[in-house]
């Protein structure tokens, strides 16, 4: 289920999509559900009684491109959605609006770049979508302004164990959450898929207020950076090395008991871990630690190569770690 996930588009917004392919999932179950006004599906699993109230965050949304402007050539400009590096965006397939119309994200061709040119990126405002329209009234009658423009990508095993495609982040954390939902278990507690993560935890900060849970945590991906010619010291995550506990970032600084907890918990179910080395960036843990009158939180995520981009790469088996010490958190914490 976590290719479907992935596979589907769903830019920040925009996660209706996403949003009814898990409420289809969780019907049947007997899980209560509540779409809330921002567009939060949130669930509630009943299993034993428990004082403590429990958060699982995860966002449904994705990065992405909203579609500017109709120029006379019939060319679409764009406006990226999210934090996406315009450099890997140059002859990327996309599909625009509801109807997934295909294109691709083009440019000055090398051939005719003035001196200088070739040697450095090209700037945002130098790029366009090609839908093969001729005039700005050819593609008026299939696309309009504010249109949602997502990565023509689908999810493919790659080599031995790994995955490749768009979305891990956060749809990764989105499929954790859905199976602790619907494991046969006794664990109690309420899961918020959000939206919004990518341009500002909005979502988060709505769910939180609702729901109000004492403890939280937000289930992610995170950026691995172990290529060749980055030190394993340097890099934030390493693939292949369990699921990553995040110390801190620029939206929260995660208290050492929660931190000890999570460990705690990785080690009752003998799960590879490791911590976050990178205190950049930012999680629905955040915005959610910040509701009323404050709530414990932190964040587990599954390191991905290539974040943030049309492909990301990630190790099945962090994925399975991660699953299993959330559960095992879960249980600690009924």
């Amino acid at each position: 289920m976590l290719a479907e996930l992935a596979d589907i588009r769903g830019v920040a917004g925009d996660e209706k999509r996403v949003r009814d392919y898990l409420i289809k999932k969780i019907e049947g179950s007997g899980i209560e559900t509540h779409v809330d006004t921002m567009g939060n599906l949130l669930a509630r699993k009943k299993g034993r009684k428990t004082e403590k109230k429990i958060m699982l965050a995860a966002h449904m949304d994705e990065i992405g491109l909203m579609v500017t402007a109709l120029d006379k050539s019939g060319l679409l400009k764009f406006a990226p959605v999210g934090g996406i590096d315009h450099r890997v965006l140059v002859a990327k397939r996309v599909l625009v609006g509801d109807q997934g119309l295909p294109g691709v994200i083009g440019s000055k061709p090398v051939h005719l770049q003035e001196e200088g040119e070739a040697n450095k990126p090209f700037p945002l405002a130098g790029l366009y979508i090609d839908c093969g329209f001729s005039s700005s009234a050819q593609a008026a009658k299939h696309v309009k302004v504010g249109d949602y423009v997502t990565f023509d990508v689908s999810c493919q095993p790659l080599g031995k164990g790994f995955l490749r495609g768009k979305a891990f982040d956060d749809r990764a954390g989105c499929q954790i959450l859905l199976e602790l939902l619907l494991e046969n278990n006794k664990l109690s507690f309420d899961a918020a898929f959000t939206v919004q993560e990518e341009v500002g935890t909005r979502g988060a900060q709505v769910a939180a207020y609702r729901l109000e849970p004492e403890i939280a945590l937000a289930v992610e991906a995170t950026a691995a950076s172990d290529t060749p010619g980055t030190g394993k010291e340097f890099s934030s995550t390493v693939i292949g090395k369990g699921p990553a506990i995040t110390v801190m970032d620029r939206t929260i600084i995660v208290k050492k008991d929660f931190r000890d907890g999570l460990v705690k918990a990785a080690e009752k179910c003998k799960v590879d871990y490791q911590f976050r080395r990178f205190a950049g960036g930012g999680t629905d843990a955040g915005a959610i630690s910040l509701s009323r009158s404050g709530v414990d939180a932190g964040t587990v995520a599954i390191p991905c190569r290539y974040i943030h981009s049309p492909f990301s790469i990630m190790q099945e088996s962090d994925y399975q770690g991660a699953v299993k010490l959330i559960r095992s958190w879960l249980e600690i914490n009924q």
